[in-house]
């Protein structure tokens, strides 16, 4: 693991971009397995073949990072530089290939480490976004990116609506806390104790929302009330002729 922290500084320091520590590397490397198994379990619904299986995993796994590197432009995307991504995105989708996750504890692994990456992806985005020189606003927006992209990827490819679009147990609402966490260490330079406070507690939100079924309202009704106002109840001919001008005269 020594290696792959070297060559991620190595990396670094040829295309600017933000070297990893040996934690946020590990969670982040177990983020992309997790995800890609979960593009695999997805390929699995769909019956989809083995290419099928390589092409989701990947697309689940790496897909935040892609959309996130391609939008900075400063380089080639991390993904197809360093190796063990794409080695760890397709020894996800053999996995799922391979086994099938029906077990509790399984599926409550890939749970967690699918939480864990939420914050970890949505760390790593925002401080790429603050090193290109961005603003607070389109860093924030980059760490959500990061952190939702390739999710909505697969269910695009699977001709779903993105479940990050409604009805999912704020899996977006907590990429944007951890994002939102992590600018605001940055800024007052505590950019490590930020990547950590944004993976647990972006980990925290969306497992405590995935136990209690918390989610976001999809639309809002305005209710008329029963009874009507009292001058809603008066008929202006009666009024007219026998009311008021009656007692006048």
């Amino acid at each position: 693991m020594t290696g792959v922290v070297e060559g991620a500084t190595v990396l670094a320091a040829a295309t600017g971009a933000v070297p990893l520590s040996l934690g946020i590397h590990l969670v982040d490397l177990l983020g992309v397995l997790a995800n890609a198994i979960l593009g695999g379990i997805a390929a699995r619904a769909a019956r989809l073949d083995i290419v099928g299986f390589v092409i989701l995993a990947i697309l689940s796994g790496l897909g935040g990072g892609m959309i996130r590197d391609v939008l900075l432009q400063r380089g080639t995307v991390v993904a197809l530089t360093d190796p063990y991504y794409l080695l760890v995105a397709v020894g996800g989708a053999a996995i799922a290939f391979i086994i099938r996750f029906r077990g509790t504890f399984s599926r409550r692994v890939l749970v967690v480490l699918d939480a864990l990456a939420v914050g970890c992806w949505a760390a790593v985005g925002v401080q790429k976004g603050l090193v290109a020189g961005l603003g607070w606003l389109p860093a924030i927006l980059l760490g959500m990116a990061t952190a939702i992209g390739g999710g909505m990827v697969r269910d695009v490819m699977l001709m779903k609506v993105p479940t990050v679009f409604g009805g999912n147990t704020l899996y977006a609402t907590s990429a944007l806390l951890a994002s939102i966490e992590m600018l605001v260490l940055s800024k007052l330079g505590l950019p490590t104790i930020g990547s950590v406070v944004a993976i647990l507690s972006g980990a925290g939100l969306s497992l405590l929302a995935r136990r209690y079924g918390w989610i976001l309202p999809t639309e809002v009704n305005w209710r008329m009330p029963l009874r009507r106002p009292a001058w809603r109840g008066l008929r202006f001919g009666s009024w007219w002729r026998g009311g008021w001008i009656g007692r006048r005269r």
